[in-house]
């Protein structure tokens, strides 16, 4: 099997890959010569290309430019899923990024020579670093309840969202306390007889400006999970849901009148604890997803904790691995702020080391 010689192989092409991708040519390094991106997705997009059609780009909250090239002139009532890819796409080949794509990266390992083998649909890559930029967004998190199986509607996740007419006439379920889950009812309940919102937890609404001061605050709680190897937690855990215009008229029409989570699922809807039931025909579980890191087990970077310790975007227990995007660097801006911090640590990693050799191997 042919072997590709690169520098650093970047797995994602989200805001985060693309950021590092970006610093990564500023930093003088070439794409193909001296890294590659490898993107699972059939076009450019990251997961923005798979978003809803009802989210428009106007509904977006804090959709941050990539480094070096502005999205300017967009359309607010056109979806997000097709102003965002589209302005990916022009980045890429603005910078001449020259993504592979789709190409699924399915084990990334201990290789020859102090290497890492990343192993994928395509081939084989030895490279001196890598940037895991995956997201979460493969990966859905489905809760486990008593009854679930014996539900006789539909359920689906977030992941599966077609947009609110496809409720049209139904009783629905919405379980999840994040800002998904209250956008989907604001928009279902304009269509469906009727919606419940349970949560494992109270919602905590927040008021006010949301300033750099506060964002710095939440995300330096996140970092601080990471840092110890817990499994990382969003950035909007805890900062609270905005409390805007359309989420106070869903407050005060009862739309969003929390329930806590049931007990149990029937084949007809949910039991709670007290006795209380209500009939479903469909479940939304916008229960948020969880890091599609797999591919990286045979590694061994998780710890006791269950998550991947990190130092910035450096794995503790490897300095050849760094992840964006991930934990802290989760959001727009943040997964730009991780690319370039990536980038700079890697450059002092690869001055570290011999050249290496620019032609393929067989092994």
């Amino acid at each position: 099997m042919n072997e590709s010689w690169v520098d650093v192989v970047v797995v994602g092409a989200g805001q985060a890959g693309l950021s590092a991708a970006y610093h990564l040519r500023r930093v003088g390094l070439e794409p193909e010569r001296d890294f590659v991106v490898l993107d699972h997705a059939p076009r450019a997009g990251g997961a923005w290309q798979f978003r809803w059609p009802s989210l428009t780009y106007g509904k977006v909250h804090g959709m941050h430019a990539l480094p070096g090239m502005e999205l300017v002139g967009a359309d607010a009532s056109r979806p997000s899923s097709e102003v965002i890819a589209g302005y990916f796409d022009a980045y890429e080949r603005r910078f001449g990024l020259r993504v592979h794509r789709p190409v699924d990266v399915t084990a990334v390992r201990e290789g020859a020579g102090g290497l890492l083998r990343v192993e994928s649909s395509e081939g084989v890559y030895a490279a001196r670093a890598l940037i895991n930029a995956t997201g979460t967004w493969d990966r859905p998190f489905w809760p486990r309840y008593p009854g679930q199986e014996t539900f006789l509607g539909r359920q689906l996740h977030t992941a599966q969202y077609p947009g609110p007419e496809a409720f049209a006439g139904q009783r629905v379920i919405v379980v999840g306390g994040g800002a998904s889950a209250t956008q989907h009812l604001l928009e279902i309940a304009e269509h469906a007889a009727g919606t419940t919102w349970v949560t494992r937890r109270e919602p905590v609404f927040r008021e006010g400006s949301f300033g750099e001061a506060e964002g710095r605050a939440a995300v330096a709680l996140v970092e601080e999970r990471v840092r110890q190897g817990l499994p990382p937690r969003s950035v909007v855990s805890v900062t609270g849901l905005p409390l805007n215009d359309a989420v106070r008229a869903g407050l005060a029409s009862g739309v969003l009148d929390r329930q806590p989570v049931f007990e149990r699922i029937t084949p007809t809807g949910a039991v709670w604890a007290d006795g209380r039931t209500v009939d479903a025909d469909v479940i939304l579980w916008a229960t948020g997803f969880r890091p599609v890191i797999d591919h990286l087990a045979p590694l061994r970077l998780r710890g006791p904790g269950g998550g991947i310790r990190l130092e910035g975007t450096r794995a503790v227990l490897d300095e050849r691995v760094h992840l964006v995007g991930y934990g802290p660097s989760a959001s727009t801006i943040g997964a730009n702020r991780a690319g370039r911090a990536a980038v700079s640590e890697i450059r002092r990693l690869l001055a570290r080391g011999p050249e290496r050799a620019r032609e393929a191997v067989t092994v």
